[in-house]
């Protein structure tokens, strides 16, 4: 199984409320719905794209909710090039609370993350993706577990709210796979986790 993760930040790494208003006012974030206005035909091309690759999607609670209430709830799904891999694929939503997720072809996992991707990974075939996710990535993150980092960098600074990775956290250097710059200025970049970064010791000599 391959992994994949697929996040939307901000120049300033912002992820949180990225899609309307109201989505997400967790800790009194209050500019949601910076990414929508940015998005382009070509990105949204790209997007149907990397969703219809998918042999399934793993979420966290958050994000899954926000999913289920949208594309989850959509009439004719099938026309759509998100909408219809995420209803027709497996999904997996990691909680310690759901206990009905309601949304069709949804498994709850209950457990330790790492050791339910690992437990996937042994019985699951090709590319499993984790959209938004912030909390469940960086766990992920932190376990070495990632395999491919899609980042969909908009051209906007949002000032506030959840970003990608924390402050303070582990370090990880990336190899870049593609670099993809749509008309409307969102850059898609793909990135492979390369281990530790190389940290420089001593000044390079600088030509006379």
């Amino acid at each position: 199984m391959k992994l994949t993760t697929v996040t939307n930040v901000s120049v300033d790494g912002v992820m949180q409320g990225l899609g309307l208003a109201d989505e997400d006012r967790r800790g009194g974030f209050t500019r949601g719905g910076w990414a929508l206005p940015l998005v382009d035909e070509e990105t949204t091309a790209r997007l149907g794209e990397v969703y219809g690759r998918a042999e399934g999607f793993l979420f966290g609670r958050v994000t899954y909710e926000i999913f289920a209430a949208s594309w989850g709830a959509m009439a004719d799904p099938e026309d759509n090039p998100v909408g219809a891999p995420l209803h027709a694929r497996p999904k997996y939503v990691v909680s310690k609370t759901l206990t009905d997720p309601g949304w069709a072809r949804t498994t709850v996992l209950s457990g330790d993350p790492a050791a339910a991707v690992r437990q996937l990974r042994e019985r699951t075939p090709g590319e499993v993706q984790v959209h938004g996710s912030g909390q469940l990535v960086r766990r992920l993150a932190a376990e070495g577990l990632i395999d491919e980092m899609i980042l969909l960098i908009h051209p906007v600074i949002v000032g506030q709210g959840t970003r990608l990775f924390p402050a303070d956290g582990p370090d990880g250097a990336l190899d870049l796979l593609e670099s993809r710059v749509t008309p409307g200025g969102v850059a898609f970049q793909v990135y492979r986790p390369a281990g530790r970064p190389r940290y420089a010791t001593e000044v390079p000599d600088r030509p006379s």
